[in-house]
């Protein structure tokens, strides 16, 4: 059955879907994305995503089209019209259709795209057994604070440590783990959650920040701060947070197994405690 997907105001069959080939998003990568959980048919951290895409449409100067009540109002009809019970909403804006040239045209209308995709999240079978991921030299630009849709480096990432037989990368600079292909990395030590703090090098994670906030709340102690790759193989558990993974054991980085291979008490627990107070105050 083909899914509705919204374009430019226009709720069409994706079938039906276009988007010029003088987009920007397509000729420069020069758009910026924000991806939304849908549980039990209702909205995860909803006004999260929305501050971050205001966040990066104001850093890349661009404007932003649509209020965010504007915003809910299409998820929801998304939702909606998909029958969404479970999965997600990518969202994607670009500067919009000009003739190619390196400088950002002047009147271009930004192009507004989103679409659902049904997935089961929440019986997560890698979220129960952990995943293995490889570790990659981080060669990405240095503003990876802004949600873009140059992907790139990432999905090679991706592909590496699929060839490689595990499920993700994460990414190394000058000794320490930046994040992951497509999530923030943390490692628990002594009880203790430690990850990246924020700035220009990772991704400002809405999920991340929702599970540091419960943590906390829980009377965990978070300590954030750069990590060495060595300092995660010798974790007593690792973990990754996203939208689309939740909380995530990882099990085992490059050959070393994490917490003798298996997911540890911590992430469990912060998974249970993201999944139910997430689900209460989903809109």
């Amino acid at each position: 059955m083909s899914r509705i997907v919204y374009v430019n105001g226009e709720y069409v069959p994706e079938e039906e879907a276009k988007v010029s080939v003088f987009d920007r998003g397509f000729l420069m990568a020069d758009g910026v994305y924000e991806v939304t959980t849908v549980i039990d048919g209702r909205l995860i951290d909803f006004d999260g995503h929305a501050a971050r895409l205001v966040r990066s449409l104001t850093e890349l100067e661009m404007a932003s089209p649509l209020a965010r009540d504007e915003l809910l109002e299409i998820h929801r009809e998304l939702v909606r019209r998909n029958d969404l019970i479970e999965g997600m909403i990518y969202l994607q804006i670009t500067r919009g259709v000009a003739d190619r040239e390196f400088t950002y045209p002047e009147d271009a209308a930004p192009t507004v795209v989103l679409f659902t995709q049904a997935r089961g999240l929440v019986d997560s079978p890698a979220a129960a057994r952990g995943i293995a991921v490889i570790s990659i030299p981080d060669l990405r630009w240095r503003r990876r604070d802004i949600k873009t849709v140059q992907l790139l480096y990432p999905s090679m990432g991706k592909m590496a440590a699929v060839k490689a037989g595990a499920n993700d990368a994460w990414m190394v600079e000058n000794g320490f783990v930046t994040e992951g292909t497509s999530n923030n990395a943390h490692i628990v030590k002594d009880g203790r959650i430690i990850t990246r703090n924020l700035s220009n090098d990772i991704l400002h994670g809405i999920t991340r920040a929702t599970v540091l906030k419960f943590a906390r709340e829980a009377q965990m102690e978070v300590e954030e701060r750069p990590f060495t790759l060595e300092e995660a193989k010798e974790a007593d558990e690792a973990f990754v947070t996203s939208a689309s993974t939740f909380v995530t054991p990882v099990v085992k980085i490059d050959e070393t197994a994490i917490g003798g291979g298996a997911p540890g008490p911590v992430a469990k627990r912060l998974r249970e405690i993201y999944l139910d107070e997430t689900r209460k105050a989903a809109i």
